[in-house]
């Protein structure tokens, strides 16, 4: 578990004042590597922070991935989601029940190599899609009868 004080230097670090939402925020994103949405963290928070709004919740995701505090993942093609672990890595989601996972990440640097004089990578994203280990056997139970 992330301490308040570890949550406000990441804040602090990348440029975002700290304030009791955005603490609120960021440690719920430190401590909880879901990939949530901006209504899981709203309804995880809510209770707690009765002032808190789901638009306080949106605009502070959305500042905490432009000072790249966070990711701004659009694997789920109704929700964006945000993930805290901002070391390179791709992501596996879930057809079944939709869970978002890490997956570890071997190298890009042989496309920065490949690329190299020609772009500017600035950012990269990969999403593998399929089934996870306590889906698969669903799926296929579901693909055979239909």
């Amino acid at each position: 578990m992330k301490n308040q004080h570890e949550v406000i230097a990441k804040l602090e670090q990348f440029g975002v004042k700290p304030s009791l939402q955005r603490i609120a925020i960021m440690d719920y994103l430190m401590n909880n590597l879901v990939h949530p949405t901006v209504d899981t963290v709203f309804s995880s928070l809510s209770a707690s922070i009765p002032t808190l709004s789901k638009t306080t919740v949106y605009s502070t995701l959305k500042l905490l991935a432009q000072q790249g505090a966070v990711l701004e993942l659009n694997i789920d093609d109704k929700n964006v989601r945000y993930d805290a672990n901002i070391s390179r890595h791709a992501h596996f989601r879930c057809k079944f029940c939709g869970s978002v996972h890490d997956l570890p990440l071997a190298s890009l640097d042989a496309v920065a190599v490949e690329t190299a004089g020609k772009f500017v990578i600035t950012e990269s994203q990969l999403y593998c899609k399929g089934y996870c280990d306590s889906c698969k056997d669903k799926a296929e139970s579901v693909a055979r009868s239909a």
